[in-house]
């Protein structure tokens, strides 16, 4: 079975809240990401909105439900309490409940997340939004690093699946690390533990065309999630073309050599 893309929209719609108005439109590249065959969309919201805004998570749910086959995936800090407009994480995703909710512990000041679930610390107060959420029909996955232990706990909470933070993977193979093949062990070997027990694994951050064919080898991953990569990728395979069509413009709209201005077309 192929391995499931969701798509991140949080960089286009970091890209729309440069600028007033809603340009680029999120909802738009959603569709188109859907319309190309994605199999669903995420979104990671924040307190401060720095992308990701309230509703934006209404619009693409309703997108999303257009497409009976694919999913919409909600990820965030389960305890990011109502700041501004913001109504809270939970808030949030009980007002639009989505296919999975990924739940991840990062606090507002992170830049993006960089670590898994301590379920020693948090499991106690995970369960019971756990089982909430999987009350309203939403499956529950818990972002984690790859540890068997705390893998473990991802099971004894009720989680449904967990997402492996693969940043570390990513750097390693970037920077050709020497631990590298060590490290691709250790989430082979938390992946097929997950499995083992009944865990769906899901995979993402840093993910990208390079490291993700040999990660994607590993038995059992249910669905990726990728956001920053596919954005930037998108520029730099889009951007010659881009820019040709700009030019195409240029040209055409500059004044003849006599100094007359063409006739507008229309």
């Amino acid at each position: 079975m192929a391995i499931a893309l969701s798509v991140n929209l949080n960089k286009v719609a970091l890209i729309r809240n440069s600028r007033e108005g809603n340009y680029p439109d999120v909802r738009e590249f959603g569709k188109l990401c859907l319309d190309t065959g994605a199999d669903g969309l995420t979104v990671h919201p924040r307190p401060d909105q720095r992308h990701i805004r309230p509703e934006d998570v209404a619009q693409l749910r309703q997108l999303v439900s257009e497409y009976p086959d694919r999913e919409f995936n909600v990820e965030g800090n389960p305890f990011a309490e109502s700041v501004g407009t913001y109504p809270g994480f939970l808030e949030l995703v009980k007002a639009n409940p989505p296919h999975q909710c990924t739940l991840v512990p990062d606090t507002t000041a992170q830049l993006t997340s960089d670590h898994g679930f301590d379920l020693r610390q948090d499991g106690a107060r995970l369960e019971p939004i756990i089982t909430e959420l999987k009350a309203m029909g939403i499956r529950v996955s818990l972002f984690m690093d790859p540890d068997l232990a705390q893998i473990d706990l991802a099971l004894q909470v009720g989680a449904d699946r967990i997402e492996l933070y693969t940043g570390p993977y990513a750097h390693a193979f970037q920077t050709r690390h020497p631990d590298l093949d060590e490290l691709h062990r250790q989430f082979h070997d938390a992946a097929v533990h997950a499995t083992q027990i009944g865990l769906g694994v899901n995979a993402g951050h840093d993910l990208n065309l390079d490291n993700l064919p040999r990660f994607g080898t590993i038995p059992g991953l249910l669905e990726v999630s990728i956001g920053h990569a596919l954005t930037v990728d998108s520029l730099r395979h889009g951007m010659a073309s881009t820019v040709a069509a700009y030019l195409d413009v240029c040209r055409a709209a500059a004044p003849s050599e006599n100094g007359n201005t063409p006739p507008n077309p229309g």
